[in-house]
Order: C-alpha cells, then sequence, then structure tokens
C-alpha cells in the first residue's frame, strides 16, 4: 500500500545519507521533496503542512546539523513525526473493561467491508483472548447481509443471533442483549446497516441502536481504497456518533496510503486495526511505529517474529531445532520452510517487512515472480521419492529429468532447487561450528524466524539475525 511512498521517500533520504556534512538549505531542499511525496499519496493539505513545519523545524536544528551522521538524524526525525502522525508510541487496543457482555458497535458505508471485518474481530477475540462471543447482524436493508454473517461465524466457529424476518434493527439490538446475558457471552459485535453515502437516515438509526445497547466500543469501518474520501467519510461519522476508534480496510491494496496517514490527524480518532487480506484471519492490530518503520524502508522484524510464531506448531519447531543443531537438512525440512514461508504471507510479505529487502522485492516484481513460486518448487519436491527427499546427493541426471516431468518443470528448475537446498544446509552446519542454537534461540525461541527462513539472510539493517543464511541465493532463483 505505501510502496510508491516508501519509494519517494527512500531516494530522499539517500541523497541526505550520501553526504558528509548538510547545510540547512539541503534539508529545506529534501523537506519540499518530502511534502510532494505527501501530497501524492493522496495526505491531507493541512496534515501534510503541520508535519512538514514540524520536521523541518527540528531538522534544521543545531543538534541535528551537527551531528556526526546528520542524514540518519533527519531520517529519524521524520520516522518520529510519522508515528505521532499514524497515532503515537501507544497502541490503544479494544477497551473490554466493563460488565459483560461488552458491546462493539461496527459502522461505516456500504461496502467498506463492515460484515467481514466483524467475524474477524470475533475470531481474533476468540482465538487471542479466549472470548466468548457472539455477532448479530442489524442490516435489514441489504440482501442476505445477515445470512452472510451467519455463514462467516460458521467459518470462525463464533455463534451469531438467530435470524427472525421481519424485525428491525433496534429490536434485534434488544434480542442479541437478551441472548448475549443468557449465554454468559463476553463480546457482542453488533453489525449495523451501512448505505451508499453519509444521511440522516442512517446515523438516526445507529444512534438509536447505540442508545439501546450502549457499546463500549463503537468502531468506524473504512475502505483505504476510497483515499481521502475515507477521511471525508470518518469526520461525517465522527461528527454525530461517538466513534472509540477505526479499522483501515484493504490495507493491501494498491491505495497510495493518504488514507491511513491523514486518518488520526484529521478525526482525532485512533486507528486500531487494520485489514490486510481477504481471509479471515488477515486483521492485525494497528502499529503506528511498525507502519512507520515499514514506509522508511526499516523493515519491520517484530512482525515477522509474530507471524513466525504463529505459523509454526511447537513441535515441528522442537524438531526443527534439534536438526537445526546437528546441522541436518534435507528436502523435507526445505519442504517445511516453504510452507511455513506461504502461512505467514508469502515471499511479497516477508519482503516488504525485512530491512533492506526492498531491492529483492523489486527484484522479484520486475521478474514477474509471485508466491507461486514457492508451489513450484514444493510441486518439484513432491516429485521425489521418500529416499531421494532424505538423501537429495542421490539425484543424477535421469532421476532430475523423473522429476521435472513428474512436477511440470524443467530440469534447470531442479538444479536451482538442489542449489538453494545446499546453501541453506551449509548454513546449517555453520550454525552447528557457531555452538548450535544459543543466539537464535535466544531471539526467536527454538525453530522460530530461523527456523521459517534461513534462506532470508543477513541484510544491511538486519543486524540482529545472525545465521540466517544467504538472501542473494533466493533472489537469483527467483529471478531465473
Amino acid at each position: 500500500m505505501f510502496d510508491t511512498l516508501s519509494d519517494r521517500l527512500g531516494s530522499v533520504f539517500d541523497k541526505l545519507r550520501g553526504r558528509g556534512a548538510l547545510k540547512e538549505q539541503d534539508v529545506r531542499d529534501a523537506m519540499r521533496e518530502v511534502r510532494i511525496a505527501l501530497l501524492e499519496a493522496d495526505v491531507a493539505l493541512p496534515v501534510v503542512r503541520r508535519f512538514i513545519d514540524e520536521v523541518t523545524e527540528k531538522a534544521v536544528g543545531h543538534a541535528v546539523l551537527k551531528s556526526v551522521t546528520p542524514g540518519q538524524q533527519v531520517v529519524k526525525v521524520v520516522n518520529d513525526a510519522l508515528v505521532e502522525m499514524l497515532g503515537g508510541t501507544e497502541v490503544p487496543g479494544l477497551d473490554l473493561a466493563a460488565t459483560p457482555p461488552v458491546v462493539i458497535m461496527m459502522v461505516g458505508l456500504q461496502g467498506s467491508g463492515k460484515t467481514t471485518t466483524t467475524a474477524k474481530l470475533a475470531k481474533l477475540l476468540k482465538e487471542k483472548q479466549g472470548k466468548k462471543v457472539l455477532m448479530a447482524s442489524l442490516d435489514v436493508n441489504r440482501p442476505a447481509a445477515q445470512e452472510q454473517l451467519k455463514v462467516l461465524g460458521e467459518q470462525v466457529s463464533v455463534a451469531t443471533l438467530p435470524i427472525i424476518a421481519g424485525q428491525q434493527p433496534v429490536e434485534i439490538a434488544t434480542r442479541a442483549l437478551q441472548s448475549a446475558k443468557l449465554q454468559a457471552v463476553d463480546v457482542l459485535l453488533l453489525d449495523t446497516a451501512g448505505r451508499l453515502h453519509v444521511d440522516q437516515q442512517l446515523m438516526d438509526e445507529m444512534k438509536a441502536v447505540a442508545a439501546i445497547s450502549v457499546p463500549k466500543e463503537t468502531l468506524l469501518v473504512v475502505d483505504s481504497l476510497t483515499g481521502q474520501d475515507a477521511v471525508n467519510v470518518a469526520q461525517s461519522f465522527a461528527g454525530q456518533v461517538d466513534l472509540t476508534g477505526v479499522v483501515l480496510t484493504r490495507m493491501d491494496g494498491d491505495a497510495r496510503g493518504g488514507a491511513a496517514l491523514s486518518m488520526r490527524a484529521v478525526t482525532g480518532k485512533p486507528i486500531k486495526f487494520a485489514g490486510t487480506g481477504e481471509k479471515l484471519d488477515a486483521i492485525e492490530v494497528f502499529q503506528p511505529s511498525r507502519v512507520a518503520s515499514r514506509i522508511l524502508g526499516m523493515g519491520d522484524i517484530v512482525s515477522i517474529v509474530e507471524k513466525a510464531a504463529q505459523a509454526i506448531e511447537q513441535e515441528e519447531a522442537e524438531r526443527m531445532a534439534e536438526r537445526m543443531a546437528k546441522g541436518q537438512f534435507d528436502m523435507n525440512d526445505l519442504r517445511t520452510q516453504l510452507k511455513q514461508m506461504q502461512n505467514m504471507g508469502g515471499l511479497g510479505a516477508l519482503a516488504g517487512m525485512m530491512p533492506g529487502m526492498k531491492k529483492a522485492k523489486q527484484a522479484m516484481q520486475q521478474s514477474g515472480m509471485d508466491d507461486r513460486v514457492l508451489l513450484r518448487m514444493d510441486a518439484i519436491i513432491g516429485s521425489m521419492t521418500p529416499k531421494e527427499r532424505a538423501r537429495p546427493d542421490l539425484l543424477n541426471a535421469k532421476r532430475k529429468i523423473r522429476i521435472a516431468n513428474g512436477s511440470g518443470t524443467q530440469v534447470q528448475d531442479v538444479n536451482k532447487l538442489l542449489k538453494m537446498h545446499q546453501e541453506m544446509e551449509r548454513a546449517m552446519k555453520q550454525i552447528k561450528k557457531m555452538g548450535g542454537l544459543g543466539g537464535l534461540a535466544k531471539l526467536f525461541g527454538k525453530g522460530g524466524l530461523g527456523a521459517a527462513m534461513p534462506g532470508l539472510g543477513q541484510q544491511p539493517g538486519a543486524g540482529s539475525l545472525p545465521g540466517l543464511g544467504s538472501a542473494p541465493d533466493l533472489t537469483n532463483f527467483l529471478k531465473k
């Protein structure tokens, strides 16, 4: 989502870092380019003005221009200002400190992703916080809206309020409250109706529901692809309803990012969650500092570690840790790694969060590669016999032809995969020589990120990732 803005800012800061000393005019010229980049990213003009004024004032200060690394200091000032613009260092979670059932009311325009976000949030509360959740659809206008929530509820194993035809939103809300109390539900999620635009009828309906249910949280769901109009919608809702936060959907899309950057500054309401895909687990707590780091190309190692922890099963991690400690790594292990990378969001998602992996990601895009390359590699391994997977050195020319035919690939693809495996195996042996998993275990737990991505490498800025192998080899595999 922030790729274009990230590229523009990256080129600006590369110029600053390339100079030993900075003059005040150098900083002001750079800030002019940052201003243009933000405006092109569809950030609201008042927000851009305030941001540039604040950054310029700090960046032309004596402490920055006279420092040993003035270019890096300017980047730090911009990073701090970005974090502040996005909501500050504190991450406001959901306020569930109330007598159950705690009511969360979801509001927004039609088509913004309210119903899907309601199910995602229910799944998150159930699995991450152990809450008993009930969902209720109050949307009696859109055809099959209530049925949609029921189907989503079945998919995430969360109860939904039984549908009674002909009931109005206030009646449904009253019944949902009674049902939640009878079933000892912790959190009640109310999915309200939307409209194609903001109108008084919509506001009156929401106010009536709020008067009955007294929600602890009222979350506005907005589609980040609508750009600056999303901010206007948020302002309209904030003026009528007591919002407590915003959920931005389609953060994985190709929007220019202006909505996310403007939302907090214009509305004063925190962005609490971000929808990052169509799957029902594709929602994450919005972390201003992590988003700012991604925009400035500094990576987001913490998110990678969290994804690794979710994707890797404990037993598998223990087994992998033991094999790594012995310097063992066969094709079965490589297949496990590839599946874990897919579970963590695929190559593109990981490359976008790794410091210094911007060029690798660009190389992937230019060569037309995507996550299908992981499926192709998995198909090659699947065409091997169990004996060949355990002992790749058995693969002679005849066997390689058979494997290529069986997986629908070329012999060259099989050779590239074997070379990739050899380098990963070499990395495992290096870890053994270094004394085993001591350093890696401290950072990520047994079989953590090191187990999930031994081929991603130690890139500039990733100094805390020892022993993760060699990234250029994976990039070369993708490019060829």
